[in-house]
């Protein structure tokens, strides 16, 4: 009897150690298709679109150019006297030049005195009514640009201001 019980006690290990293996084996077997599939998903993310002539999202978003920081010039406000039948009519405008780089704005700032003078031919004696709606104010800072991007000396090119904003605008 006593030697039953080592045989008997050595097969209840192997008996409990035979059904560990079969659950390993089916984890295994699950994992390595999740792994694979995971696998598969990233394929074709990175793939898929190199062979439709995309390109994946991250290449486009790292290719991505950073828009430049934009250049303006700040001008004094200016009042300038309206044309109008009777009375008195003023123009208040305030605007800032958007130009394309540093070198133009060290331009402006050095011709300042002369841009400012532009400025007052172009827009003293308008009428008031030609000042009203949006589309007048747009035609008139398409005007300004024209005429300060004007050269300032025979030597000089354009100066290269791409836009007028306006900042102040009233008419009295």
């Amino acid at each position: 009897m006593a030697s039953s019980s080592p045989v008997a006690t050595a097969a209840a290990p192997l008996s409990a150690a035979s059904p560990a293996p079969r659950r390993s084996s089916k984890l295994l077997i699950a994992l390595v298709i999740v792994v694979g599939i995971a696998a598969a998903g990233a394929a074709a993310y990175v793939f898929i679109p190199r062979l439709t002539g995309g390109a994946p999202a991250t290449t486009e978003a790292a290719k991505a150019p950073t828009p430049e920081k934009p250049i303006f010039v700040m001008l004094d406000p200016l009042t300038v006297n309206l044309q109008s039948e009777g009375r008195s009519r003023f123009l208040q405008i305030g605007m800032a030049l958007k130009v394309r780089d540093e070198q133009t704005k060290a331009h402006i700032v050095e011709f300042m005195p002369e841009l400012r003078s532009r400025l007052l031919v172009l827009l003293s004696n308008r009428p008031p009514e030609s000042l009203v709606t949006p589309e007048d104010k747009a035609r008139l800072a398409e005007e300004i640009r024209k005429a300060l991007n004007a050269p300032l000396a025979a030597e000089m090119p354009e100066l290269g201001i791409a836009s007028v904003s306006f900042n102040t605008f009233v008419v009295q």
